[in-house]
């Protein structure tokens, strides 16, 4: 992340918000001077601790696992801005964009927790597809989860770094800023991103 001052944004509440709304994010463990990634979903608890899990023989849940740290990047909306759109001569392209990132130490949570994230998971998306019935573990044969359980580590991370970026112009004029907004919009573009562009600031 370049943290430019225009951009920074630091404001906890934010950031979890951003959190809540797009988990799905890349999560990075650094281990013998190499960088391993990988993609999941993270859930926020009520005390600020971010829980994830990943598959064990992944090489992301390895390095996490030798060196109880982790980088967690979420990328909320973002678009592509046309210099057409500003209304003023001598611009250039740019993507403006929403995210955060949560880094700090990471510990390996056993059984009992581990399937206690699951069952979150589970639930906090299965809810948004109802009338469907929700499906539950309980659906499965018996022993069959516990099985497959064996094959993932999860982990909670406590951040010590929180913070992200809110990129959506507020370094050009108001007019300026809200003409592109209103461009984006009208191109079809991300309807978060136009809508904070076209915002009185």
């Amino acid at each position: 992340m370049h943290p430019a001052p225009p951009f920074l944004e630091t404001d906890r509440s934010e950031l979890f918000r951003r959190i809540d709304d797009w988990p799905f994010a890349l999560v990075i463990g650094v281990c013998e001077g190499r960088s391993h990634v990988a993609h999941t979903p993270v859930l926020r608890g009520d005390d600020a601790t971010l829980r994830f899990h990943l598959a064990r023989p992944n090489p992301a849940c390895q390095a996490i696992t030798r060196t109880c740290r982790a980088l967690i990047v979420f990328s909320g909306p973002h678009d592509y801005i046309s210099p057409d759109w500003y209304g003023i001569e001598d611009q250039v392209p740019t993507w403006n964009y929403l995210s955060v990132e949560a880094e700090g130490p990471a510990a390996a949570l056993d059984d009992d927790g581990a399937a206690q994230l699951l069952d979150a998971l589970s639930a906090r998306f299965e809810n948004s597809l109802a009338p469907k019935p929700a499906w539950t573990r309980q659906k499965m044969s018996p022993g069959k989860f516990e099985r497959m359980l064996g094959g993932i580590t999860a982990f909670t991370l406590s951040p010590e770094r929180l913070e992200g970026i809110t990129k959506v112009g507020q370094n050009k004029p108001a007019d300026v800023r809200q003409s592109a907004g209103a461009g984006l919009k009208a191109a079809g573009g991300d309807p978060t991103i136009s809508t904070m562009m076209e915002r009185d600031q």
